[in-house]
């Protein structure tokens, strides 16, 4: 069973949501970050990159600036921007982009329950993320975004979800600069608060489906506490994780393109020809970029020129559930034998382009600084819930979900400590 359970939410004033709301902490450099809350004080990213209070010698890891982060969210709590909610409740949290709805529950979900593989995991984290989201939840003593979970779709919750919506009004409603409807309803009747808790306890296993390095952090930060509290008794605030849990039925994984720098010392030429071993090859006749449509199918943008690759059969390992995935086998046939690229976590000669920003961007970047590009298909849920089980990891920049859970709609921190 799961534990997904109710919180005092900090939120906006309904009439301040829009101004305070931000994207997540990740997805922005520090120069974005500071261009998106240029003029407007309440933005959200004065608490999740704090370093753009702070001149730019000043490093996002210095002490100051996690104090800074903590000293702004108590400012804005004091002012009544955000306002903490008096009863615990859960939260419906809605998106829909591109006419495509998914629908959430925010709650607060077990750290005991990420240490013993309840929350499984699909990919490694990097120690300096990870350390710096652990010490700006451990200053702000609390988690300041939630991370985003599936679960295998329950039609139990899901009609006690849809019930409340029907029924009651959101507390906010409004779009993005990025065309996404957000609406957030707020469940505060004590049964179905209790119904809800009893569907999870029918859910097997939660999945991070974004959102790895906050998961690993907010664990750290509640080691951390029990540690230092002899009284420690595992039903503090601090042993739970701010969470949005979606049924898997309603996600959608986005296309995670690659760009190279060059071609490994080889010529246009001898490049194809290496290819042609591993995979069939035909030009693109239109001007469109090519989207592969389905598994083992990539499109290439090299001089100019679309083309479709098909892996052959000889380096599809359908019985084995990392090895069968597209970002594997491009990876293993083309980008480490033919281009070079050993570890795509390290090396600085690959980028990758979330498919959030088209193909076209994949032009873009062959055109300025980059010498091929490769599209590929989605990786699926069900191959994330696959791999997850078997306590495996993804390679890197396997998945990208869309849309991406706003930050500054719900803070939660820790009343014991």
């Amino acid at each position: 069973m799961a534990t997904v359970k109710p919180f005092k939410g900090i939120r906006p004033k309904p009439d301040m949501a829009e101004k305070v709301v931000a994207l997540p902490y990740d997805v922005m450099n520090r120069k974005e970050a500071a261009k998106m809350a240029q003029g407007n004080p309440y933005s959200f990213l004065h608490i999740s990159r704090s370093e753009i209070d702070f001149p730019n010698d000043v490093s996002p890891y210095e002490e100051k600036v996690y104090q800074k982060a903590k000293n702004n969210l108590e400012k804005m709590m004091a002012a009544g921007i955000l306002q903490q909610d008096e009863k615990a409740n859960y939260y419906i949290y809605q998106q829909t982009m591109d006419a495509r709805t998914q629908t959430g529950i925010v709650a607060r979900t077990s750290v005991d329950e990420y240490m013993n593989n309840v929350i499984k995991k699909h990919e490694h984290t990097r120690p300096q993320k990870e350390e710096d989201r652990f010490k700006h939840f451990d200053v702000c003593n609390g988690n300041t975004e939630p991370v985003f979970f599936a679960y295998r779709s329950k039609k139990a919750i899901t009609d006690l979800v849809n019930l409340w919506i029907k029924h009651n009004n959101p507390v906010y409603g409004f779009s993005t600069e990025d065309e996404v409807d957000h609406k957030l309803w707020i469940v505060d009747d004590n049964e179905i608060i209790e119904s809800i808790r009893q569907g999870f306890e029918y859910v097997s296993n939660l999945y991070i489906a974004d959102g790895h390095h906050r998961t690993a952090s907010a664990v750290r930060a509640a080691i951390k506490r029990r540690e230092e509290n002899p009284n420690h008794k595992g039903d503090e605030d601090y042993n739970y994780i701010m969470s949005v849990v979606f049924p898997d039925t309603e996600l959608k994984i986005m296309d995670y393109n690659r760009v190279v720098k060059d071609l490994y010392g080889l010529t246009n030429e001898e490049f194809i020809e290496k290819v042609k071993e591993v995979f069939d090859i035909k030009p693109i006749t239109d001007d469109e970029p090519f989207k592969p449509e389905e598994q083992h199918c990539f499109g290439m943008y090299l001089e100019g020129q679309w083309y479709e690759l098909r892996a052959n059969k000889s380096i599809i390992h359908e019985g084995d559930p990392i090895k069968k995935l597209d970002v594997s086998i491009l990876q293993d046939a083309l980008l480490s034998p033919i281009l070079g690229i050993e570890n795509p976590r390290t090396d600085d000669r690959i980028d990758f382009v979330g498919g959030i920003r088209g193909l076209k961007e994949l032009e873009k970047r062959v055109e300025e600084d980059m010498a091929v590009a490769f599209s590929l298909y989605p990786t699926s849920i069900k191959d994330l819930f696959q791999i997850a089980d078997a306590g495996e990891v993804m390679p890197p920049k396997s998945t990208w979900f869309e849309p991406k859970l706003l930050s500054g709609l719900f803070v939660y921190r820790f009343e014991e400590s």
